[in-house]
């Protein structure tokens, strides 16, 4: 009890860190786009451009990429207030110093694997003879490594969103993480944004 007290305590004060999270190819762009609409600024470098598997963009900033790696993470800071894309397995590099709300996306795992599969083949990148059901196995993990970590740190809240319900509902959608984000936020526009046309590689 002292010691959830003391992290309480010691949480980051300052606006927070809006994190969009999930496995590659689980909808992250879609929300960042739909964050994006309703009013919240995305952090990103505009590195990686739209292409044919993310016609709408990436929204990425490539120093997330070296979270793992890189011991300075202070730029993590000018990204409050504000949306930031970070991949699953990267989360617990965060640094302590923010406060994180992460919405994070949730999608069945053979969309996710298809998806990646033919992103990769066009890239000229796919492993052969690849194990679908061990792939399965360390992604359900990661998910399960995510937010179990997030539960545990008194700087961070998860709200999961799913991909196909978001796709069917976005006005449901819309209102769940305006609510989970404090409101503000436009909802009619954050649902306007998404594009039922980009569901490709369905289950």
């Amino acid at each position: 009890m002292l010691d959830a007290i003391r992290n309480w305590l010691r949480r980051p004060s300052g606006p927070a860190v809006i994190v969009v999270s999930g496995l590659p190819r689980s909808g992250t762009s879609m929300m960042m786009r739909m964050l994006e609409a309703g009013g919240v600024a995305p952090f990103t470098d505009g590195e990686r451009t739209a292409d044919i598997d993310n016609p709408e963009g990436y929204y990425e900033y490539r120093r997330v990429m070296e979270l793992e790696k890189d011991p300075d993470r202070s730029w993590v800071r000018q990204a409050r207030g504000r949306a930031l894309k970070v991949i699953s397995f990267l989360l617990r590099h965060l640094p302590h110093d923010n406060v994180y709300r992460i919405v994070y996306m949730r999608r069945n795992l053979d969309e996710v694997l298809t998806s990646q599969d033919k992103m990769l083949d066009r890239l000229g990148n796919a492993a052969p003879g690849a194990d679908l059901e061990a792939m399965k196995e360390a992604y359900r993990n990661d998910i399960v490594s995510a937010r179990l970590y997030a539960r545990k740190q008194p700087n961070m809240e998860m709200l999961e969103v799913h991909y196909a319900e978001t796709v069917a509902d976005p006005v449901a959608t819309a209102r769940t993480v305006n609510a989970f984000l404090g409101g503000g936020l436009d909802e009619a526009k954050m649902a306007a944004a998404v594009k039922a046309q980009l569901y490709r590689n369905r289950a």
